[in-house]
């Protein structure tokens, strides 16, 4: 086998999307680190980094280089092994979900047709919600393991939360299956296909969906006003409070990229994914330049929902717990419930 074939076979082909996409991740959660800030001083009137490079750009480095210098800290009373294990399981299962989601087209290069996502299930869906339910171990095992009373509380508000917001989470989605018939990512995004009203959010019904996604994606991540598994008004900073240097660093990358995972899903299921959002007679032919204006357009959706869980975190009050609760099953699950079941009646309306 010649060099141009070792370099773009299947094997090489897959370890550039992975190399690609965790790159992409890893430099996104620096940057958001940095819009954290900058918008939340925008907002209190503030001004935010300044120092470290132009614009406090330079912060999220000096920060990564402040963590590797702290000293990693192990409570003497803890569960070592599951203490230790805890802010692996942070990161990996948000890492594992992104990778059914599609960035893009199919492309050409070299003559080969190369897919966009890195693993192209026909299950992608479930994949992807079975990574994502992983994700509450490491906040369970982090405040059991921690021996102290803050984690612990912290981590037992973070199952009971799981729980609650999974339900409305997942029947949000179901109804976005009913229309397309599939749970493979790549498949639901094809068929949004041409102008924005194709979305899956503008085709009636699902529009609640939507609504219900988002908010239960706030609850999924942690994210204020239902950051009650941290609430450092009550809990010192919850599950994490024993947590010090990279480890600690590993909860707000955990965080961060589910976040991240949690937007490209809603954009995928409901906001046409890499769609740009025009007919399709508009566009130019498939090529580099077209493929280019597909993959910006997939990573400006997903930066305006990043914007929208900061800009929510810094605008709404915490809720307490007994509100949380009262949402999640008094509120999303029943109309969740009813999405899912005006969905089937329009679905069986409409016929195949």
């Amino acid at each position: 086998m010649d060099l141009v074939g070792i370099l773009t076979s299947d094997v090489a082909i897959a370890v550039y999307k992975i190399g690609g996409v965790f790159s992409a991740l890893m430099l996104c959660v620096s940057i958001m680190t940095w819009v954290e800030r900058r918008v939340s001083a925008i907002i209190q009137y503030r001004l935010g980094p300044n120092r470290v490079g132009p614009f406090g750009l330079l912060q999220p480095i000096a920060d990564g280089i402040k963590f590797i210098q702290k000293e990693d800290i192990i409570p003497a009373e803890a569960s070592k092994l599951l203490y230790l294990m805890a802010p692996a399981l942070a990161v990996i299962p948000a890492l594992c979900a992104f990778a059914v989601i599609p960035f893009g087209p199919e492309v050409t290069i070299f003559g080969k047709a190369i897919k966009l996502v890195i693993l192209d299930l026909d299950g992608g869906l479930l994949w992807a919600f079975a990574a994502t339910g992983l994700g509450v171990y490491a906040l369970v095992l982090a405040g059991w393991s921690s021996n102290s009373k803050f984690s612990l509380i912290g981590g037992l508000r973070s199952s009971a939360q799981m729980i609650s917001y999974e339900l409305p989470l997942v029947l949000s989605v179901t109804a976005v299956i009913l229309i397309t018939g599939t749970l493979r990512p790549m498949t639901i995004v094809e068929q949004q296909a041409g102008a924005f009203w194709h979305w899956n959010v503008f085709q009636g019904v699902p529009f609640l969906g939507f609504l219900l996604f988002t908010i239960a994606g706030y609850a999924e991540t942690n994210r204020t006003p239902f950051d009650l598994p941290e609430a450092e008004g009550e809990l010192v900073a919850g599950y994490h409070t024993e947590y010090s240097g990279m480890r600690f660093a590993a909860f707000f990358m955990g965080e961060y990229i589910n976040m991240m995972t949690s937007s490209a899903l809603g954009v995928t299921l409901f906001l046409g994914g890499w769609q740009i959002g025009v007919p399709t007679s508009w566009l130019p032919e498939p090529g580099w330049a077209l493929w280019s204006m597909q993959i910006a357009a997939f990573v400006l959706k997903v930066a305006f929902f990043q914007f929208l869980y900061v800009w929510v975190r810094w605008t709404v009050p915490r809720l307490r717990y007994d509100q949380l609760m009262n949402l999640g099953w008094k509120g999303l699950l029943p109309a969740s419930l009813a999405n899912l079941a005006a969905t089937a009646v329009v679905v069986v309306i409409q016929g195949p």
